[in-house]
């Protein structure tokens, strides 16, 4: 990952927190005692986040600053493969399980 890529990662990891705990950009611009166009541009990209704007986005989120770091353990494509193979292996089990029972239906 270079470090465009880490620091979008950092930015789309402190709109992920704000819209999952419910918060808009100008309750965090006032929490953070950030303006909230400064708070837009970021989420566009368009601003670039000082050590200090970090510490106040984190500490407006009520999360640690690493926090905005973390990288998960399972990228999201991951659990989207994860979901569907599940779904797969559960639908093929059905169809063996009602096979199964239309067969002894047929012959019992």
């Amino acid at each position: 990952m270079d470090i465009n890529e880490q620091l979008q990662y950092v930015i789309n990891k402190i709109k992920e927190i704000r819209i999952k705990n419910g918060i808009s950009q100008m309750e965090l611009s006032l929490r953070s005692n950030l303006s909230q166009s400064f708070i837009a541009n970021l989420e566009k990209g368009k601003k670039q986040p000082s050590v200090l704007t970090l510490i106040k986005i984190a500490n407006a989120l009520n999360i640690k600053t690493n926090e905005l770091f973390t990288v998960d353990p399972t990228p999201q494509n991951e659990l989207e493969k994860i979901r569907q193979d599940i779904i797969f292996e559960v639908v093929n089990a059905v169809k063996q399980s009602f096979a199964e029972e239309s067969m002894k239906i047929k012959n019992p």
